[in-house]
């Protein structure tokens, strides 16, 4: 891990932090209709009020390709590449992943992973970044407020690589 990640991890140690609560992240891959369709990669995160991230959750990918040669199109994943990626050695144990077919998926992290785990109480946003070999590249954030105070679901409509995104938040 990156000194300025380690940083950013560490501080809010300094504060009250939340108790462990569940956060999991619906996302619907829209089935195109393309002469030529690639699954997407994916990357969500968690960024603070300051726009810095503060836990990389999931990084979708195609992690078969011998000598790890599917990292080579993170980068397309652009917002995620310059601010948190560029930085990180995949695979990431519990962050990277294989890539989705169209549908909706639903990725977990019960308690919350041990850095949000640590958060201090908060607004913060969950960004989800999809990009297509051969199509498209698209963002959608999704703002919440951490650590929730009761069982809620905060929906965002993606408007061409992703369709709905739902963070599904339990105290």
């Amino acid at each position: 891990m990156k000194p300025r990640y380690t940083v950013a991890l560490s501080l809010p140690l300094l504060s009250t932090t939340a108790m462990a609560a569940d956060l999991a992240l619906k996302v619907d891959i829209p089935q195109l209709n393309v002469a030529e369709y690639h699954r997407p990669y994916i990357a969500a995160w968690v960024e603070n009020g300051e726009q810095k991230v503060v836990a990389n959750l999931a990084v979708l990918y195609d992690t078969k390709k011998r000598d790890n040669a599917g990292t080579k199109w993170l980068k397309d994943m652009r917002q995620w590449w310059r601010k948190a990626g560029r930085d990180m050695t995949m695979p990431v144990d519990g962050v990277s992943g294989a890539t989705r077919a169209p549908g909706e998926h639903t990725l977990t992290f019960p308690g919350a992973k041990d850095a949000l785990a640590k958060l201090p109480a908060g607004q913060y946003t969950l960004l989800v970044e999809a990009s297509r070999e051969a199509g498209g590249r698209e963002v959608v954030k999704v703002p919440f407020a951490w650590p929730p105070k009761s069982a809620q679901e905060v929906p965002v409509k993606g408007k061409e690589e992703l369709g709905n995104v739902v963070v599904q938040l339990k105290p």
